[in-house]
């Protein structure tokens, strides 16, 4: 038998992280090496799930990968591990499809046939609880929703009130977190603020939980999984440094493809758009996503660093906030910042996000795709980019086109998985 947990919600903002953080943190203070998960394409959750954890979490997106992809990255993450917790996306059947048959946390955990536990914002909830919990449990026979954890209960007496009604449907209240708002982690546009630039209520975290860990240790066994294919190539001797933006402005990246770069030759060396005034020496740049809108000013007044990125003879990769620094220049409501200038058009924020999953066609060979091929990334951004002379990309089911490639230059707000297509990661090197 193997212990791993699915944390899922009704919706969004239930808690869902702040429970997985708790549990981290009572998971590792019981003496088990625990490897969290993140469902969906999402950057910043996973910060704080490595804050508690120690460990970088991995994505599991059943839009990105196929059934035998996802369990080969659940593999490659759990070994050795002594529990696995996975951090559902969103509210437990919501997906890319209105039944969320794919890229939902139900997906994800029939694929891992993995047990559930509820994480349910309790506050101004009694009796109610049991008739929900009740009907996630029954809605999918496929989907083992094992109990319930409470977010924001009132106070023990409350806890209790919430614990009988449970009882009542045959389900245990695992745990729970008071109503305090010192247990909350701050909120920005794009969600919550990053780990690295605020330290998450850890202590208070692990103060506050009430949970019962024998009954977790005990519900989260799972049979074994069958045996899948290694995610990652046989890894390579590096023959090519690959430099890549790191700093408080550009730090969205999934692990396991920067974990396909090194197996494939990779020598991965970080540099700061925001610190440093020259690039380190290397063949190829990726700029990930990030805010550089909240750092507009800082990354215009290093001119050194803009200069030395528009003189870069190798191949460059820019995601959403990599692709708002390659451009002319940033607007910030009124005020106006230029940027690198590799990439024609000025970027400006919007008010409401662009936001789903992509499949998009290459239109020209670029540094990762030959035209006509299709890769599958999501977007995620409240900017907006002119559409450009040259675009990279159409996006499949409609004529419209996206991004920017002069053949050695790629710049889209579509973060690509390369997992998905390994091919595309391997040409960002020399043969």
């Amino acid at each position: 038998m193997e212990r791993r947990l699915v944390l899922a919600a009704p919706h969004s903002g239930a808690g869902k992280t702040t429970v997985a953080l708790a549990l981290l943190l009572a998971l590792r203070e019981r003496g088990l090496r625990v490897q969290p998960f993140k469902v969906g394409p999402d950057y910043i959750d996973p910060s704080h799930l490595e804050a508690a954890s120690g460990r970088r979490p991995y994505n599991l997106d059943g839009f990105f990968l196929d059934e035998k992809g996802l369990l080969a990255l659940f593999r490659h993450g759990a070994r050795g591990k002594a529990f696995a917790l996975v951090e559902g996306v969103m509210g437990l059947f919501d997906g890319k499809d209105p039944l969320g048959r794919v890229g939902s946390t139900a997906q994800v955990a029939r694929l891992l046939r993995a047990p559930v536990a509820l994480v349910v914002d309790a506050q101004g909830m009694a009796g109610s609880i049991a008739a929900l919990a009740k009907g996630f449990r029954d809605h999918d026979p496929g989907v083992r929703v094992v109990g319930v954890f409470a977010n924001r209960v009132g106070s023990e007496r409350h806890a209790q009130i919430l614990r009988e009604a449970l009882e009542e449907v045959g389900l245990p209240l695992l745990g729970w977190l008071p109503k305090d708002p010192g247990l909350s982690l701050p909120e920005r546009h794009l969600g919550l603020v990053l780990a690295g630039e605020v330290a998450p209520p850890l202590e208070a975290l692990r103060r506050a939980f009430r949970v019962d860990l024998e009954a977790v240790l005990r519900l989260a066994e799972a049979p074994s999984l069958p045996e899948a294919p290694p995610f990652l190539p046989e890894r390579r001797s590096p023959r090519a440094r690959v430099a890549y933006a790191w700093d408080r402005a550009f730090r969205f990246y999934y692990p396991e493809a920067l974990e396909l770069l090194e197996a494939l030759g990779a020598e991965l060396v970080p540099f700061s758009p925001l610190e440093d005034e020259t690039l380190p020496e290397a063949h190829a740049l990726l700029l990930g996503g990030g805010y550089p809108e909240l750092f507009a000013q800082r990354l215009a007044e290093n001119r050194a660093l803009r200069e030395a990125i528009r003189r870069f003879p190798g191949p460059i990769v820019a995601e959403c906030g990599g692709y708002m620094y390659l451009s002319r220049g940033l607007w910030v409501g009124e005020a106006f910042f230029p940027m690198v200038g590799l990439v024609p058009g000025e970027a400006r924020m919007g008010e409401r996000p662009v936001l789903g999953y992509r499949e998009v066609e290459a239109l020209r060979d670029n540094p990762l795709a030959r035209r006509g091929e299709v890769l599958r990334g999501h977007e995620f951004h409240y900017a907006h980019l002119p559409p450009s002379p040259s675009p990279a990309w159409r996006r499949l089911g409609g004529e419209e086109v996206e991004g920017y490639t002069d053949g050695r230059v790629l710049a889209s707000f579509v973060h690509l998985y390369l997992p998905a297509f390994p091919e595309a990661a391997r040409r960002l090197l020399p043969p």
